[in-house]
């Protein structure tokens, strides 16, 4: 009765949602501060007013949340934590000096889906063949190889450096010798660690040109540096985002490509021949919302990056090996101490954190950071281990 292909298949595992206990969750990568009040007011205005909208399909081509996130994307750069609110607005935002994009980004450029693991799924389909493996890091999201036996793509994993980043070279040689597509995600998970900008530039430039070469920039708003600027030199670069993490939008499953315009036509094509209606009134009323205050959510980030700052300070003072992070999380350790025992003694404590049983980096805890009073609670329960 079942299809072969689902011997094939090895789903992914989430972090834990305990519904036995009310745990301080650390697990997930989640934004520990909810949406904007602007948020708030357009559902609730939505739901009030325009109820109708309810019983009726929603716009299948997104075009609103696609103007607002171009609209974002343009004023902060890409990167929420380093954009400055303009003028005392809460509610508008202005890049740093290094984020500024040498080109406004268009409706065109953007494609939306149900979260950014649809959005991978369609973009697996669009960009992967069979014929030729997929070229990515040994540790990274823990989706790629899932979404990889879905479609039967060879998914050929190249170990990291000593010191956790991304080996450039040995990817683009397997790249080159096979003439393959690259995915990873930058900063990358669940290690934390992220290239920058010139060094994505330097692998485009060495990579195959007729091959997509996708960069997951899920993390990216905590302090890593986007590559949105580079679409204008590269025309194979396909950029992944979220609403998930810096947006505190994981609840409602917006994710996004920001591309050149013919690549997200091809992603389109792929789309409505699975899912014509993906996003729904709802988050598409939440996501603008959210791209308008991108304000509130840059002071966000911001807060999230100093905690991590300073929790990974605090971590190195007492005894934990801390990986540099430029996400919403660390990777750490403490000698020996395995990575199940430690995760286990702070659930007992009430707090979750994530622990990965994959060989070689089974030791290390992913800890997402909360508010201040989470991290502190956190940081009791620790002080003992």
């Amino acid at each position: 009765m079942l299809s072969k292909r689902l011997d094939n298949l090895h789903p992914y595992v989430p972090g834990e949602q305990p519904k036995d206990r009310d745990y301080i969750k650390l697990n997930a990568n989640e934004n520990p501060y909810p949406p904007s009040e602007a948020v708030e007011e357009a559902v609730r205005a939505l739901v009030s007013k325009k109820r109708m909208s309810l019983a009726l399909y929603p716009d299948p081509a997104s075009e609103k949340l696609r103007d607002a996130i171009a609209s974002m994307i343009n004023c902060t750069g890409g990167v929420l934590c380093r954009a400055v609110g303009k003028d005392g607005d809460e509610f508008a935002c202005e890049p740093c000096e290094s984020d500024k994009l040498p080109f406004e980004v268009t409706r065109d450029m953007v494609f939306c889906g149900n979260g950014s693991d649809e959005v991978l799924s369609l973009v697996f389909y669009t960009f992967f063949d069979s014929d030729r493996p997929l070229i990515s890091p040994e540790h990274s999201y823990s989706f790629y190889p899932v979404y990889a036996g879905y479609y039967g793509i060879p998914l050929k994993k190249i170990p990291l450096n000593a010191d956790w980043t991304l080996d450039k070279k040995a990817m683009l040689k397997s790249a080159l010798e096979t003439d393959s597509p690259i995915i990873f995600a930058n900063p990358n998970a669940p290690t934390g660690r992220a290239l920058t900008r010139d060094e994505i530039r330097k692998m485009l430039e060495s990579a195959p040109k007729d091959r997509a070469f996708i960069v997951d920039e899920a993390y990216v708003d905590f302090g890593g540096e986007s590559a949105i600027s580079l679409l204008g030199e590269f025309k194979n670069l396909v950029i992944v985002r979220t609403f998930s993490k810096s947006m505190s939008l994981a609840g409602l499953r917006i994710g996004y490509v920001i591309a050149n315009p013919e690549v997200i036509r091809a992603i389109e094509t792929v789309k409505n021949s699975f899912n014509h209606f993906p996003i729904d009134v709802i988050a598409q009323t939440a996501g603008i919302a959210a791209c308008r205050s991108c304000a509130y959510s840059a002071k966000n980030a911001r807060a999230i990056a100093d905690e991590r700052d300073s929790f990974s300070a605090w971590l190195e003072k007492h005894g934990w090996t801390v990986i540099p992070s430029s996400t919403n999380f660390v990777f750490a350790k403490k000698d020996g101490k395995s990575g199940e025992s430690l995760y286990r003694a702070i659930k007992e404590k009430g707090l979750l954190v994530r622990h990965f049983a994959t060989a070689g980096i089974d030791d290390y805890l992913r800890i997402t950071i909360g508010t201040s009073e989470q991290m502190n609670a956190l940081k009791t329960a620790m002080e003992t281990l």
